[in-house]
């Protein structure tokens, strides 16, 4: 009997050492799948072929002598010269901390790498701005592709005001839906207080600072005349910068009659000079399809936790705005 027992305790003890092992291994794997997963993947997409088959398509329901007019288009566009002009599209929808910046300049560096001079970018962007670092980083991630004097242009749908409309005068040319919102060359620095309603329940707060502008004004602490001034003067300073960004970017813009935070209509932008034509995303690509292969380039990659919960909360916004439009 004590036998039957030390044969059953060692088995037990093997299960155990067995188990222990065997979830060591599958945690080494999952992290190691993890780690590749995490990096960056470029995906490239030609979507002109997928117009070309889509229209074909159509035509071919209407007609037999267009489906055999399509066949011999098929077989034109299987043997045309492979270096052919290229139109490189890439999406970049804004948040307020401009977080999708990571796979922007995935995305440029990979075209970067194959883009000559006779190709183009088209950048299609959808921004109402947000944080002035993620949107400068973002804009700069354009100026790369306009040093290297290769074709750029941004194609606004919906909206590129503030930091994105900072992104959208990087490019030779602007192209607008008529109306897609342009503009809001401005700053901005909210700054609630919650300071008298410490004071009213008797709770003490103090910002301990080194530097006689380290904080000129906090959330909880009481806002001084002079931390006031300097906060104007530092919002005053990032829209200087702005400004000669932007007229940088844009020499014929008249900047100090469009900088005024204000925001236009297409229509009216181009009137202004903020857009250079009229038009769609999408027939700007179909034009260009018509001399041009067209490539979509994705940058996919996981989501950091912040970027789900602003996703999630921009989502809730958008949710909102629509049920108070109802």
């Amino acid at each position: 009997m004590p036998l039957i027992w030390d044969m059953l305790g060692f088995a037990g003890k093997a299960v155990i050492v067995f188990l222990t092992f065997a979830a060591s291994i599958s945690f080494l794997f999952a992290r190691v799948f993890a780690r590749q997963r995490s990096e960056p993947h470029i995906t490239l997409r030609e979507v002109s072929e997928r117009w070309v088959r889509d229209a074909a398509a159509l035509k071919a329901a209407l007609s037999h002598a267009t489906k055999r007019r399509w066949s011999r288009a098929q077989r034109a566009a299987s043997n045309r010269d492979v270096h052919a002009r290229r139109v490189f599209v890439i999406d970049f929808k804004g948040d307020v901390l401009a977080t999708e910046v990571e796979s922007l300049r995935e995305e440029v560096t990979a075209i970067l790498g194959v883009a000559e001079s006779t190709d183009e970018v088209v950048v299609r962007l959808e921004s109402s701005g947000g944080a002035v670092h993620g949107y400068g980083l973002a804009a700069s991630q354009l100026a790369r592709i306009r040093s290297r004097a290769i074709p750029l242009t941004v194609c606004i749908d919906k909206i590129a005001a503030s930091g994105g409309y900072m992104m959208a005068c990087v490019a030779q040319r602007i192209a607008a839906a008529p109306f897609a919102i342009l503009g809001s060359i401005g700053v901005v620095a909210p700054v609630p207080n919650l300071h008298r309603l410490l004071q009213r329940h008797g709770v003490d707060y103090e910002d301990i600072t080194a530097g006689q502008f380290k904080r000129p004004v906090s959330l909880l602490g009481h806002i001084t005349e002079e931390g006031r001034e300097k906060l104007k003067e530092q919002i005053e300073e990032t829209h200087d910068l702005f400004k000669r960004y932007v007229n940088e970017m844009r020499p014929t813009l008249d900047i100090e009659a469009v900088a005024t935070g204000e925001h236009w209509y297409g229509t009216r932008a181009l009137e202004l000079g903020l857009a250079d034509t009229l038009t769609t995303s999408d027939d700007y690509l179909l034009e260009k399809a018509k001399v041009a292969r067209v490539f979509e380039v994705v940058c996919e990659r996981p989501r950091s936790i912040r970027e789900r919960a602003i996703a999630i909360a921009q989502a809730s916004v958008a949710m909102f705005e629509q049920l108070r439009s109802r």
